[in-house]
């Protein structure tokens, strides 16, 4: 019985060390956010825009997507961002449209 008990010790504390070890925030993969720039949305209307602010070290391209209420939801162009650059991306509903119900935007 001892050595079922002390087996199953040795067992037990060679599942724990290993996970005690992987516990470094040095070890971690980075954290990747799905989106990295700093965005305001705005529907007026049939019309919806983002404006959006690269805060990042590299390129980074987004446009807005608007929810157009009883007619086909769109997409604006994409805009492509250098680091520290700002830009506006804009979409205007069909006139079967009730109006932009929301806005937000997608990067890629």
């Amino acid at each position: 019985m001892k050595r079922v008990l002390a087996a199953t010790l040795m067992a037990g504390a060679a599942t724990v060390v290993p996970l005690a070890g992987t516990a470094s925030a040095a070890d971690a993969p980075p954290v990747s956010a799905d989106n990295v720039l700093d965005c305001n949305t705005k529907t007026t209307g049939r019309q919806g825009w983002a404006a959006c602010r690269n805060n990042t070290s590299q390129s980074v391209a987004f446009r807005v997507t608007v929810v157009c209420g009883r007619g086909f939801d769109g997409a604006g162009n994409w805009v492509t961002l250098n680091p520290g650059a700002t830009g506006t991306s804009g979409f205007e509903c069909g006139s079967a449209s009730t109006g932009a119900g929301s806005a937000s935007w997608e990067e890629g």
